[in-house]
């Protein structure tokens, strides 16, 4: 017999499950980045970097607008890197880990989430053990691109500008996040669709200030060429609870 989902009081607001999106915009890119500087950057030893090539691991960023969602309407920059619980191969080393990216199989751990909300910062750490700070966020756009700048503690870290476009529709595919919570190893699963996905291996610019978050990527080193660049004009989703390992 199933057990009851959760369900979270947080600043006096229930969530409950699944917690919806209804209407975002997201743009990403991926790098290639040094296995034994992504290492450094995880907080525990439950997961290890999923190498794409030998000492290769990958790092993504994202620039979330989210407009419609049961946690508020907010802006949002991810970190994360590609991992796997530690222990666990693909059946062919390297060429697994390409399949699996492609297929959507592959998990993240995030390593900063900041948000400019209070109430999404507070779920989605008491919820998910995700790692939101609350920091100014500042989102532009033009036809062509979408750019997001990230002010942490009142330094200008980072922005990001990726381009605009697509028109390729993918009506599900999964989201698979780990993460800890009270610092035990858990993992999340989402379902999302996407309307207006473009994927390009060219056109995103990253530029680097200061700060404890601009030295770690700079720590990866970023900013350099990324592997690809992907934009969905709309998306909607679907998360469920934080399940332990």
């Amino acid at each position: 017999m199933s057990q009851p989902l959760p369900i979270y009081r947080i600043q006096g607001r229930e969530v409950r499950f699944p917690v919806v999106v209804r209407e975002a915009s997201s743009g990403a890119v991926t790098y290639l980045v040094p296995t034994a500087a992504a290492r450094a950057l995880l907080p525990g030893p439950e997961f290890e970097i999923v190498e794409m090539l030998p000492g290769r691991g990958l790092c993504a960023l994202a620039i979330i607008d989210y407009r419609d969602n049961d946690l508020g309407d907010y802006n949002e920059i991810s970190i994360a890197l590609f991992v796997r619980p530690r222990g666990e191969r693909p059946a062919i080393p390297y060429l697994g880990n390409w399949i699996d990216m492609l297929r959507g199989n592959l998990g993240v751990h995030i390593i900063h989430l900041p948000v400019n909300q209070s109430f999404t910062c507070e779920a989605g750490r008491t919820i998910w053990g995700y790692p939101k700070t609350l920091q100014k966020i500042e989102f532009e756009y033009a036809p062509d691109r979408a750019t997001g700048t990230l002010f942490y503690e009142g330094e200008r870290a980072l922005t990001l500008s990726v381009p605009r476009g697509g028109d390729k529709v993918i009506p599900k595919s999964q989201l698979k996040t780990w993460s800890y919570v009270e610092g035990v190893p858990h993992v999340t699963i989402a379902q999302q669709g996407v309307e207006g996905f473009g994927m390009k291996f060219g056109g995103a610019e990253l530029t680097l200030g200061t700060g404890p978050i601009a030295e770690q990527l700079r720590s990866l080193g970023l900013p350099k060429r990324p592997l690809m660049c992907t934009w969905m004009e709309k998306f909607h989703a679907r998360f469920g609870p934080a399940e332990k390992l």
